[in-house]
């Protein structure tokens, strides 16, 4: 009789760990994002210029007119700034892009199910960012058949899988699911020993509770969430239970200021915060919407990256279309061994 097959065992590298590039989405639908286009287009321009000091930096643009927009924004940067020309319905590539991992000696693209986050927001191009992105990766798709957003996972490289009960158990993306099928789900996927469970996520915002917007990981068993800030700061009761929750999983948090109540131009409360930071080579990457409390929390950070430069940017334009920096990106590890498709 025959040994039985094993599965090989799949790592998400975590997002401090080196990187070969930093995938960038560049706004195109204007009716996403109104007046507030071509002021997210230069918020993203300054940050596509930092970042590609640091990573080389690859644009996804959806459309011809996004290429020949960010070609002309990032023509001071255009040797550390690739355009690439991808299907894509707008930026949010940490939710429509793939998940680069590690399975066995190989690499691999993972690629999961997406449906316009719940059904709320379907852009054309979406559904094949993925494999597009993978495509130009060079590195072989792993398709599953379950819906989930890049953005809704977050993981330390040592097992440990953070997520919120509002999005993954939500029915408009995976109806039916409990705890245990999500968690039987997410341990074949990434093969995580760990599902780390936060009840909601932020007020007001549109992905039914990110856990990227709420609490990251910045080392194995350490995370990082964040504490109100003013007394009208509209997540202070959700903050405290993530804290808790997080306390209560075992893992060593650190609190920091969050931007406090930072309202859309219609006057509702938007889901900005300093979670959405980006992770790279040397630099934290921070979105800011204000001036007081961001400040309070690079001086946070400061001393929780040792080996990176906290840099502040603004990103109150960006907030306009329902996300930030972290949203709008996609890592490519550096893997020990880079192996073809």
């Amino acid at each position: 009789m025959g040994r039985a097959m094993t599965a090989p065992m799949i790592t998400v590298p975590p997002e401090w760990t080196e990187q070969a590039a930093l995938w960038v989405g560049w706004p195109h639908l204007r009716e996403e994002w109104g007046d507030a286009l071509e002021a997210a287009r230069a918020e993203i321009a300054v940050f596509i210029e930092t970042a590609s000091r640091a990573v080389p930096v690859k644009v996804a643009c959806g459309s011809d007119e996004a290429y020949a927009s960010a070609e002309r924004a990032l023509r001071d940067c255009q040797d550390r700034a690739v355009l690439h020309r991808v299907p894509a319905g707008d930026i949010w590539l940490r939710d429509t892009g793939p998940v680069f991992a590690e399975t066995g000696t190989d690499r691999s693209a993972l690629c999961f199910q997406f449906n316009g986050w719940g059904g709320k927001f379907v852009m054309p191009g979406d559904t094949e960012t993925a494999s597009a992105i993978a495509a130009a990766e060079q590195v072989k798709a792993t398709r599953h058949d379950f819906i989930l957003e890049g953005g809704a996972v977050d993981f330390d490289g040592a097992g440990r899988l953070l997520t919120t009960r509002q999005c993954l158990l939500n029915p408009n993306r995976n109806p039916g699911w409990t705890e245990a099928i999500a968690e039987a789900a997410l341990q074949r996927a990434f093969s995580v020993s760990q599902v780390i469970w936060l009840d909601q996520g932020l007020r007001g915002d549109h992905t039914d509770g990110h856990v990227d917007n709420l609490a990251r990981f910045i080392a194995p068993g350490q995370v990082v969430c964040q504490m109100a800030s003013g007394t009208d700061d509209p997540n202070k009761e959700r903050y405290d239970a993530c804290y808790d929750s997080l306390l209560k999983a075992g893992l060593n948090v650190t609190r920091i200021p969050s931007p406090g109540r930072i309202e859309d131009a219609g006057g509702q409360v938007a889901a900005a915060s300093h979670m959405n930071f980006v992770i790279t080579n040397g630099l934290v990457i921070l979105p800011t919407y204000e001036d007081v409390f961001s400040l309070r929390a690079v001086e946070a950070l400061d001393p929780l990256f040792p080996a990176h430069e906290i840099v502040p940017l603004p990103a109150r334009a960006i907030l306009a279309g329902g996300g930030s920096f972290h949203c709008m990106t996609r890592e490519v590890p550096k893997f020990p061994t880079r192996r073809t498709a």
